[in-house]
């Protein structure tokens, strides 16, 4: 999804902590955040909770954005990663929790629009079963070069590494995730979307591009 149709945010006044200038930077890449967010972590909730943390985080260290420079996009992007990586983290330790807890009750679903939402979910959750089956970082290089339009370049940034481990790391996330996605779906049953744009050699990687949140 595109981002935002807001003018990038001037650095010197991001560095200065213009609020305006943030309120643009906002408006300008939240969404992207968010669904950057959620591919790496499979869950709306703790999506919602990565960005927040994210442009908080964003907010305390706003003094070392660089005063020259393009695109903050994968400054944003990196501060997500790691955020989406500690929120999945916290999740973890939830489910451990409840797992040694007695079941709550069920509850009847009456509503039905409900429905798509839940077609949504068991999808994304088809996706991040694969995608949690390749390493961490693999995945966040996938998630930002293939999902997120970062070039080579912008990744190294976002992750802090040199631009030719960002293309090892996506050659390889590449061909993994289209074996598991296969495997996964042969295994559930449930059909990706189909491929926009995408090479018919990775049709496999349109289940990382669920409909984009536009709520």
């Amino acid at each position: 999804m595109r981002e935002t149709e807001v003018a990038e945010p001037d650095r010197a006044r991001i560095r200065a902590g213009d609020r305006a200038a943030f309120g643009e930077l906002y408006d300008r890449y939240a969404r992207a955040v968010y669904n950057h967010a959620l591919r790496l972590t499979g869950n709306w909730a703790e999506a919602e909770e990565a960005m927040s943390e994210t442009f908080l985080a964003a907010w305390r260290t706003r003094e070392t954005v660089e005063p020259e420079g393009g695109s903050l996009k994968p400054w944003l992007l990196g501060i997500a990663t790691h955020k989406a990586y500690n929120a999945n983290r916290g999740l973890r330790r939830r489910l451990a929790f409840l797992a040694r807890s007695p079941e709550p009750r069920p509850v009847e679903d009456f509503a039905e629009e409900t429905a798509g939402r839940i077609d949504d979910a068991r999808r994304l959750a088809v996706v991040h079963r694969a995608l949690s089956r390749i390493g961490r970082q693999d995945r966040e290089v996938l998630a930002l070069c293939v999902s997120a339009g970062l070039d080579y370049r912008q990744a190294a940034e976002a992750l802090g590494v040199p631009v030719g481990t960002v293309r090892s790391r996506l050659s390889r996330a590449r061909t993994r995730l289209a074996r598991l996605s296969a495997e996964e779906q042969g295994r559930t049953g449930t059909e990706p979307p189909r491929p926009h744009g995408e090479m018919e050699s990775e049709a496999a990687l349109a289940a990382l591009f669920l409909r984009e949140e536009t709520r």
